[in-house]
């Protein structure tokens, strides 16, 4: 419980420069989530100057919202890039499944260079895994513990981390499950709260080399600072207000009283 108090003070005092490559709908949001604990964001797509920003970022975003062949060079140069240079960085395969655009593109990306972290949906991460093709545009059909299986079995394709997130969320790295149970259900209707989740996950593996713990960080950060807007909001609009001023008032000891955390060893019959 310490470690997660304690990735969150690094972002505040060190204040890492996360690179986003994200999309339009969510740059004002992500950004603003960003700053409120602590980190420094950047909005960089240029193809230009992609290279330049991720050689200077403590990590890289790639979020692939709102895509073009442009943005998708963008994204497939900085993440090669950020492998050569050893930058840690998280992908987040929004929509997979819902176009053949959307899903060779996710399939270049982690081909180009496997992300640290793939953070999804559960219908999301299940089309990753081709095990389904329910996407819905960007939004899930499915609930994150269909996704789990699945999920494993793709993380130790990898190496790397899984999360699927929804209203439990699980953070994945091979057999190790970490299951977050906070957050709210204004979450879901509210734009952007996955991709804010995806970047809250960049600045914290900004920080911590411990990819799991700095993933479940970044889960637990995102359901507790829900759960303490919802106390406070009327509706959606007031949500979004408060889940800003929430995560900049999280604090070590509110983590410690609010987190709902579990951590599992699942080993599959395979």
């Amino acid at each position: 419980m310490n470690n997660i108090g304690n990735v969150l003070n690094a972002i505040r005092i060190k204040s890492p420069l996360i690179h986003n490559i994200t999309n339009y709908v969510v740059m004002n949001t992500t950004a603003n989530a960003l700053l409120a604990i602590g980190a420094s964001p950047v909005m960089a797509h240029a193809i230009e100057e992609v290279e330049e920003i991720t050689s200077i970022s403590s990590s890289l975003v790639i979020n692939m919202g709102t895509l073009s062949d442009k943005w998708v060079d963008s994204m497939v140069l900085a993440a090669k890039k950020a492998k050569e240079i050893n930058t840690p960085f998280v992908f987040d395969p929004v929509g997979i499944g819902a176009s053949t655009y959307r899903t060779l593109t996710a399939q270049k990306i982690i081909e180009t260079a496997t992300p640290n972290v793939i953070r999804g949906n559960a219908s999301e991460i299940m089309a990753l895994c081709k095990l389904s093709n329910s996407t819905k545009g960007v939004d899930s059909t499915m609930k994150t513990e269909d996704a789990v299986e699945g999920a494993i079995n793709l993380s130790k394709k990898l190496n790397n981390t899984i999360v699927v997130s929804g209203e439990i969320d699980y953070i994945i790295t091979g057999d190790a499950v970490n299951k977050i149970s906070n957050g709210s259900a204004l979450m879901p209707k509210v734009t952007g709260m996955g991709c804010t989740a995806t970047s809250i996950v960049g600045a914290c593996i900004a920080v911590e080399s411990d990819i799991h713990l700095a993933s479940t960080t970044a889960m637990a950060i995102m359901g507790i600072a829900g759960d303490m807007a919802s106390k406070l909001s009327k509706g959606t609009g007031s949500f979004q207000v408060n889940f800003l001023d929430s995560l900049y008032l999280l604090s070590d000891e509110i983590i410690k009283t609010e987190i709902k955390l579990q951590k599992e060893e699942i080993k599959l019959n395979v």
